[in-house]
């Protein structure tokens, strides 16, 4: 059999992609990235992001990712294994359909979509910061003179920050019809058991709301899914919001992509049941040489009633949100760099990549065993809750002791009391205790036997 050298998708002549993969260090904003050029060659691969707080992101090359807050039962995203995650790019996780015009001509483009490969001369690059906790996507069409990117950021505030951006690399103006988002957003209180055994099931409780004056996207179930007669009403919700496109029509669900590609116009979407979730914002824009646009859309889990009303008034004033959202963004980044400093994470030598090697394996170090974050310091109110959980009958008889202690103290006041007690039971839970922070249960979706957890603050009072 003849190897072919020319093929044709109708009477356009295939294109290749870039297969040379080169690795290097670049600056972003003064922030040092690894960057992988033409990643799509390799095979794909899967990434964790992390952040400071309980945020989880599995991602894949691909495009295709789960995401959430504490554990799987808290997903934004579905959680499936990483197989499945990999092949789910098209349908769940980030989306951009581009209408391009220039002259009388307008072309439809896909970033990062298999389904249009060959139709295009295409680069893709992949750019993940050094602290682990950003990643960047982007997509440069050499035919179009366009490049796309878009970035996942975490706030602990707020949640997971999606941005866009739309970059015109040629020498005329160009004007380009959008729809970009989020597809395959869950609802809160789907358990991880029940999507993966009856998705089919969850699609028909699912209820897409949007606040029109504000262009909040709710995503909630329309009764809790039990097997009982009786009422369960749904009271939480995952939200979705974007700034930058304030005059942006909002979809969501999916099913006016088809329509959108072909080059109809989307009407907003209000109120959609039975659908799986998305969050899209469609928008055109001019762009000049050289010019650039950019948006962002933010994604949490588990809003009650006050929150969303909070989250709704904030966005009233879009740009105070704004500063606010990159300020905690930034801020999550220090205190990552905090709690990696403080087991000694933070190397300087001739060797970039390799201090950059050693922060990653010291972070992932912590994330499993935890750091004490205050020095040899200890909070009562900790180890009050260590003794009454680790034996009822202890506690009780070493109340008042406990009670004496200074609400914080360090750790040779501890010795101390412990030898000084005549309680053998007391002595040992209290030279046992460890006040760690930050460290997690283990597990991923390429080991999904493993449950994690990530138990970093407090349920009700929001302490770590």
């Amino acid at each position: 059999m003849k190897e072919e050298k020319i093929i044709f998708l109708g009477d356009q002549l295939m294109q290749g992609h870039d297969v040379v993969v080169k690795g290097e260090e670049v600056k972003i904003d003064a922030e040092s990235y690894y960057k992988i050029s033409n990643y799509d060659a390799m095979r794909p691969f899967f990434m964790s992001i992390v952040s400071n707080s309980n945020h989880w992101m599995f991602l894949s090359s691909t495009g295709g990712l789960s995401a959430g807050r504490k554990n799987s039962e808290f997903a934004l995203f579905p959680y499936y294994t990483d197989d499945k995650i990999t092949e789910s790019a098209e349908f769940t996780g980030s989306k951009t359909i581009c209408l391009v015009e220039r002259g009388n001509k307008v072309s439809l483009w896909e970033p990062f979509s298999s389904k249009y490969d060959g139709v295009y001369k295409v680069s893709r690059n992949l750019y993940k910061n050094a602290y682990g906790n950003k990643i960047r996507f982007e997509e440069i069409n050499h035919d179009l003179d366009l490049s796309f990117t878009y970035d996942w950021n975490s706030s602990d505030k707020y949640g997971y920050v999606r941005k866009s951006e739309l970059t015109n690399l040629g020498t005329d103006a160009v004007r380009v019809r959008f729809a970009d988002g989020l597809q395959n957003l869950m609802p809160y209180g789907v358990e991880t058991a029940l999507q993966q055994a009856s998705s089919n099931l969850v699609d028909a409780y699912k209820k897409c709301e949007l606040e029109k004056e504000s262009g909040l996207g709710l995503f909630s179930l329309s009764a809790v899914i039990v097997d009982k007669a009786e009422p369960s009403e749904a009271l939480r919700v995952n939200v979705a919001w974007s700034l930058d496109r304030p005059n942006s029509t909002k979809l969501l669900c999916s099913k006016q992509l088809d329509a959108f590609r072909k080059g109809a116009v989307p009407t907003q979407e209000v109120d959609i049941k039975a659908e799986r979730g998305a969050y899209f914002v469609c928008d055109e824009v001019n762009l000049e040489a050289g010019a650039s646009e950019a948006w962002s859309i933010v994604a949490d889990v588990n809003k009650g009633p006050v929150e969303v009303a909070d989250l709704m008034a904030a966005l009233s004033d879009p740009q105070a949100l704004k500063a606010e959202l990159l300020a905690d963004v930034q801020e999550g980044s220090q205190h990552l760099v905090e709690l990696v400093a403080a087991s000694d994470g933070l190397q300087l030598t001739n060797d970039r990549l390799l201090n950059i090697r050693h922060f990653a394996n010291t972070m992932f170090n912590i994330m499993r065993g935890g750091i004490f974050d205050d020095n040899y310091n200890i909070e009562k109110a900790d180890f009050d809750k260590y003794m009454a959980k680790a034996n009822k009958e202890v506690y009780a008889r070493t109340a008042d002791l406990i009670d004496g202690l200074e609400d914080v103290f360090d750790l040779q006041t501890l010795k101390a009391l412990a030898e000084a007690t005549p309680d053998e039971d007391f002595k040992r839970l209290a030279l046992e205790y460890l006040p760690l922070k930050f460290s997690r249960r283990h597990g991923d979706p390429s080991r999904p036997w493993n449950k994690f957890s990530i138990n970093t603050r407090d349920e009700v009072s929001g302490e770590k």
